[in-house]
């Protein structure tokens, strides 16, 4: 028997094999660039019914979140690690940097992170984990001056979703990623 995330249960070893199966082909498709996550098609491709599919994953949400959660505790550890390091200016923009690059290259890690709704808990629970390092970041960020008083994790995950929206909405995202994010820099800081 194996452990099932989403149901805190434990699956028989012909359903841990067929989700599996399932979260494979699913992570094939959102390699090659399709990222419709069509549980018909998934079903097909794993050999099984699309009932199977909703078994495991019920929602498109679902099954997304399963596939981003090593994702995620990736981020949850470039945080983390971020917020360790001395100068916490520069890990703090270099953090906003790489995460709207994960966002522009990854379609299905945007539309999670964007997101405040979660399938199964597992999600809030990471989220809230890159929040806690994120607002230790912020804080010894503020303390060397560099960011404006009253500005939380949340809401820096909030604009830098805006302006990862905003890029992709239009031609030559590096050039815009790049104004935007500067902008976005020149924002946090204290007002003068």
């Amino acid at each position: 028997m194996t452990p099932d995330p989403e149901r805190g249960a434990t699956l028989r070893a012909d359903a841990a094999r067929n989700r599996e199966r399932v979260l494979r082909i699913a992570r094939e498709q959102l390699a090659a660039g399709d990222d419709s996550l069509m549980f018909n098609s998934i079903a097909r491709l794993a050999g099984v019914g699309v009932g199977t599919v909703y078994r495991h994953f019920p929602t498109r949400q679902a099954m997304l979140e399963a596939l981003l959660v090593e994702r995620f505790q990736h981020m949850i550890g470039e945080v983390r690690a971020a917020a360790a390091e001395e100068d916490a200016v520069t890990s703090l923009h270099r953090l906003l940097r790489l995460t709207l690059q994960r966002m522009l290259k990854d379609s299905g890690f945007a539309a999670v992170f964007e997101s405040d709704s979660d399938a199964d808990g597992r999600m809030s629970a990471m989220k809230g984990e890159l929040e806690l390092a994120l607002t230790h970041l912020l804080d010894r960020a503020r303390e060397a001056g560099a960011v404006r008083p009253g500005l939380g994790a949340d809401d820096v995950r909030r604009l830098i979703c805006g302006i990862g929206h905003a890029v992709r909405i239009g031609d030559d995202q590096a050039k815009y990623a790049e104004i935007y994010l500067a902008v976005l820099l020149e924002g946090l800081r204290p007002p003068r």
